[in-house]
């Protein structure tokens, strides 16, 4: 039926629930695939973030690693120094060149001393750091492997249900196209409003099957005759009668 075809209140209903059918047919098989495409999501990002942690952090040991290594390239030198003063030593000629010298080599040996503490802070860092790292590999190796584990089984189901799955999309196009706009944004608007995903129900033991909350008499016989689109005053939810229900099924 055309969307652009007058519809009667009966036509406008009927389509709606059809396509309620249909949708809940798609939900269930979201619900067989239960968390796990979230929990795919979840752990590639974590993933990502792993990676990213672990990018900075050999970085940080780089630059750990690159400090102990002025440090003791500084020790090299001053050592150096020192030799070349000791050296020059035998050479003096006055007491005024001996303490001089005796200074400079004072002072490197001072320079030795600051650069030794200065490796056991770096050696310190760097084996915190590392412990930091191997934490993290470990951690990303293990959601890796999570997420491995949860690909496959995500995959499994999706083989089981894709083509029933993209035969019931192509179905939902289809019966969209036969509701009117507005009603199908109403439709759309419920249906986000509830975990189950139900915009259209029928009315079961004089209850709405969606809240199970009591319709009124008057209300049924409004719902029964069909002449304007009557929702549940409790869950707001589209209601319909059984014998739609059945002619929709049918």
């Amino acid at each position: 039926m055309a969307k652009n075809k007058e519809q009667t209140v009966e036509e406008r209903l009927e389509n709606l629930y059809k396509l309620q059918l249909i949708d809940s047919e798609l939900d269930q098989i979201e619900i067989l695939k239960g968390e796990l495409p979230m929990e795919v999501a979840d752990l590639e990002d974590e993933i990502a973030g792993l990676e990213k942690r672990i990018e900075k952090l050999e970085g940080q040991l780089g630059e750990l690693e690159d400090e102990k290594g002025k440090h003791e390239k500084n020790i090299k030198e001053a050592n150096m120094l020192i030799e070349r003063y000791n050296q020059q030593l035998d050479d003096v000629k006055n007491n005024r060149e001996f303490q001089a010298l005796q200074k400079e080599i004072e002072l490197q040996q001072l320079e030795i001393k600051l650069s030794e503490k200065r490796i056991g802070e770096s050696d310190t860092r760097i084996n915190n750091k590392k412990e930091t790292l191997d934490a993290a590999k470990e951690r990303l190796d293990l959601r890796k492997k999570n997420l491995d584990e949860k690909k496959v089984e995500l995959e499994e189901i999706q083989k089981k249900t894709e083509k029933e799955e993209d035969k019931l999309r192509k179905e939902s196009e289809t019966a969209r196209k036969r509701v009117s706009d507005r009603l199908l944004k109403s439709y759309d608007r419920i249906r986000t409003s509830y975990r189950n995903g139900l915009a259209v129900v029928s009315v079961e033991r004089d209850s709405c099957a969606g809240c199970f909350n009591k319709i009124p008499p008057q209300i049924q016989n409004e719902i029964n005759i069909m002449k304007n689109i009557v929702v549940c005053e409790h869950c707001g939810r589209i209601l319909v009668n059984d014998e739609l229900t059945e002619k929709a099924v049918n």
